[in-house]
């Protein structure tokens, strides 16, 4: 059964500074140009592996939401430089505007998302990954057309989550290709439960990142991220217009060929910021448990927690050290 609090010690709920950290280096690509321009410029120093059939995996949104990647730049980064590439979502598991395919495709059409295909992915139902050396799954449900793709790029608006503490790239896949009705399930409630979101702290976010790893164990070399630091409320875009005023400043963009080194950089940064600028989202972070997805990730051999920060917009200099990611941030040492 899931535990009602956060178990004592398994560190979820602290942040683990450069110093403390062991083992190889990822490389990590940093713009401070939050354009499409930018967007575009970062997505072109990890795509190069992308081949076939291409899915773009990214949160759509609730209707009207505030706070999704803008619709223009999506749509220039895919008919410029992934044509042919389809966007691909799954239904909710909470009631809304997106639990079933009909009501989901209205939402797409609400908030713009009509400039290439999307696939909803289980609206034919599910298909099981493996899951490789975890120990809450050995597979785990995604919906049943992302085995029709060759790779994947998964676009992510980094921001805080109210069960995650934050959403990354992890989380994107994680929640995000596993199908509305078995996968979703099978990470937030525990089996037999009345409480659909039964499931929280070190043990969510274990089982979040297994269905992480099922996605990124499918794709092999075939997958990039890319996370977009810009309007980073507390709130998950799943929260729409209901979602928190965004409190934090806006960063830039970040990619990565390691899910863990980009998602790491990302908390890098945010825990670079001055104290007044990162309360709420480090808040978010620490009282959920949230770091347990990056520590559980480097457990499960998904990646880096160590990486050399490649400022793009200075000529693609290196910071050997990510503790020098204030170096990067204008605002960090305010």
């Amino acid at each position: 059964m899931a535990a009602e609090h956060p178990v004592p010690g398994t560190g979820g709920e602290r942040y683990v500074p450069y110093s403390e950290r062991a083992g190889e280096e990822s490389v990590v690509y940093f713009t401070r140009d939050l354009s499409a321009a930018g967007l575009r410029a970062i997505a072109a120093r990890v795509d190069g592996a992308l081949e076939g059939k291409v899915a773009v995996k990214l949160h759509t949104g609730e209707q009207h939401g505030p706070n999704i990647i803008p619709r223009p730049w999506v749509r220039e980064l895919i008919e410029r430089d992934l044509p042919g590439a389809t966007i691909v979502e799954t239904n909710s598991y909470y009631a809304g505007d997106r639990d079933t395919t009909e009501k989901h495709r209205r939402t797409l059409e609400v908030n713009g998302w009509t400039f290439c295909p999307v696939d909803i992915m289980d609206e034919d139902g599910a298909v099981a990954f493996p899951v490789s050396g975890g120990k809450w799954f050995d597979e785990m449900h995604m919906g049943a057309h992302l085995a029709d793709y060759d790779s994947l790029f998964v676009l992510t608006h980094f921001k805080g989550h109210t069960k995650g503490g934050f959403g990354g790239s992890a989380k994107n896949i994680g929640i995000g290709c596993a199908d509305g009705k078995i996968g979703k399930r099978d990470i937030h409630t525990t089996p037999g439960s009345d409480d659909m979101w039964d499931i929280s702290y070190e043990e969510f976010m274990e089982r979040m990142m297994e269905s992480a790893k099922a996605v990124v164990g499918h794709f092999g070399e075939r997958i990039c991220f890319v996370n977009v630091m810009r309007n980073m409320s507390v709130s998950c875009d799943c929260e729409g217009t209901a979602a928190e005023p965004v409190v934090t400043p806006n960063v830039g963009i970040v990619a990565s060929r390691d899910i863990l080194a980009v998602d790491q950089a990302c908390v890098d940064l945010v825990y670079a910021m001055g104290e007044e600028d990162r309360h709420a989202l480090v808040e978010r972070m620490e009282t959920r448990h949230g770091l347990r997805q990056l520590s559980y990730m480097k457990e499960l051999g998904m990646g880096c927690d160590r990486y050399r920060l490649v400022d793009i917009d200075n000529g693609g200099a290196e910071i050997a050290a990510a503790d020098a990611v204030a170096d990067v941030v204008p605002f960090a040492n305010e």
